[in-house]
């Protein structure tokens, strides 16, 4: 596959079909371990994927400064090894 002068590919058929990538559709790029993905927009995955982010944010933020700072990683350990 070329890409032309003006950074144009064209998207298969059978891989548009496979993730849902439909005409006149919009699309997302991004750069996940040094390789360039393309996803839809409005993919249903990505968005499940920004909820669980979203959750787990929310969590650690509710967390932020609950912990005993007296209390060192060999101790937290021992409090922990044997459940």
């Amino acid at each position: 596959m070329r890409v032309t002068s003006k950074g144009q590919v064209t998207i298969p058929r059978d891989l548009r079909e496979l993730t849902g990538i439909e005409p006149n559709s919009e699309v997302v790029f991004s750069i996940e371990n040094g390789r360039l993905t393309v996803a839809p927009k409005n993919d249903p995955r990505r968005e499940q994927e920004r909820e669980r982010l979203d959750g787990l944010m929310k969590t650690l933020k509710r967390l932020e400064g609950t912990g005993d700072p007296e209390m060192d990683a060999e101790a937290l350990m021992r409090m922990t090894r044997d459940r």
